[in-house]
């Protein structure tokens, strides 16, 4: 079977166990992108395509990105001109927030890590196609957490501010679910996109024979991305030996 259809498999399964989570305050709303954006998560598989050496593994959905497009970082510029996804059907479900809209391709925000990341993917290797011929980006958990800030708004709440034991549940799923993506896509790293990330890779990843190593978030919300991310991470991505 192909990589696509197994890692579509290995998404439903996980979307089936989260489906019966409950997450109380802070949490006000819950988002998957693999449920009402899977058009563009399929899309997005089609480059999951024969092993990789190189996974980049993300925290969650940011608003403006995953939680848009169903793609990791998927900055909507990042993904109509580097990925080449131009169309991508939303089917969003009845959600009470309506402070915060789901616009899919036409969302007018820009996701700064987003355009970051897959800049810098584009500056390295030119296409696509070139990227992902031994590169993958991956998300560890599809849930995009949201909490009022605010009469009738919503703020980012990221997976480690979760209750103990509601994130003990999401993690042991997230967990299981990276696993099996990892044994299909066969990498020689995985590089956290922050701490977080790398975290939970050594933890999801003990054991087998991956070389699990971390880069600098491309989030606005950190001081040191606000000046030549893309020279400190390249220089991290050397240091590690993934990047010549």
């Amino acid at each position: 079977m192909k990589n696509n259809l197994v890692i579509k498999n290995i998404y439903s399964e996980l979307c089936e166990e989260l489906a019966a989570m409950k997450f109380s305050e802070p949490v006000a709303e819950v988002y998957n992108p693999l449920i009402y954006a899977s058009d563009g998560v399929e899309k997005y598989l089609s480059y999951a395509e024969g092993e990789k050496r190189v996974i980049f593994l993300g925290m969650n959905p940011g608003p403006y990105g995953m939680a848009q497009t169903g793609v990791p970082f998927g900055e909507v510029g990042a993904v109509k001109n580097f990925l080449g996804i131009n169309e991508i059907k939303i089917a969003l479900p009845e959600i009470k927030n309506n402070s915060f809209k789901i616009s899919g391709l036409n969302c007018p925000r820009s996701e700064v890590s987003g355009k970051r990341l897959w800049g810098l993917f584009k500056e390295r290797f030119g296409t696509a196609e070139n990227f992902f011929r031994e590169n993958f980006v991956l998300n560890y958990c599809p849930l995009l957490f949201l909490e009022r800030s605010g009469e009738n708004r919503a703020r980012n709440l990221t997976p480690d501010k979760l209750k103990k034991s509601e994130r003990e549940k999401l993690f042991a799923a997230c967990n299981f679910s990276l696993k099996k993506i990892i044994e299909v896509l066969r990498p020689e790293f995985v590089a956290g996109v922050g701490n977080f990330a790398a975290d939970r890779a050594k933890e999801a990843l003990a054991g087998k024979n991956i070389t699990i190593t971390k880069i600098l978030h491309p989030s606005p919300a950190s001081p040191q991305s606000n000046k030549n991310w893309g020279e400190k991470v390249t220089e991290q991505l050397k240091i590690s030996g993934i990047w010549e």
